[in-house]
């Protein structure tokens, strides 16, 4: 192996590790190892509001137990929150869909660059022949 190689290779690494790196903040910026536990606090919160709710529905009605709250309301606040939630799994499956339409879309044009230095390398192969 001679000098240009080395030097080549050692371009194509460092090439390579700053798309990783590139790779590894943009999977952080779009919900990974860094949102899951706020994914988790905000499911858990949506959870347990839901649950009150509903208790403190069912205290009313079978114990006749007074509860601060219009009959309504609880229905109303849970179909709300119901919503959000909805809204909410939305919008982070759209950045999921972003992200791989943008991986798709990476590979698409490395195969595309592939392809022509094939093109290229096999062009000068029959040139020689």
């Amino acid at each position: 192996m001679n000098i240009e190689e080395n030097v080549s290779l050692e371009q194509e690494l460092e090439h390579f590790r700053a798309e990783k790196e590139k790779i590894r903040n943009l999977v952080g910026q779009i919900g990974g190892k860094g949102s899951a536990k706020q994914d988790q606090i905000i499911n858990l919160s949506f959870f347990t509001i839901i649950i009150l709710l509903f208790i403190f529905d069912i205290l009313r009605h079978l114990f006749n137990i007074s509860v601060p709250l219009p009959p309504l309301f609880a229905i109303e606040i849970g179909v709300l929150l119901v919503s959000l939630k909805i809204i909410w799994m939305i919008y982070k499956q759209t950045k999921v869909e972003h992200f791989q339409f943008w991986i798709l879309n990476s590979i698409e044009f490395r195969l595309n660059g592939v392809s022509k230095q094939l093109n290229d390398i096999e062009e000068k192969l029959n040139m020689k022949d």
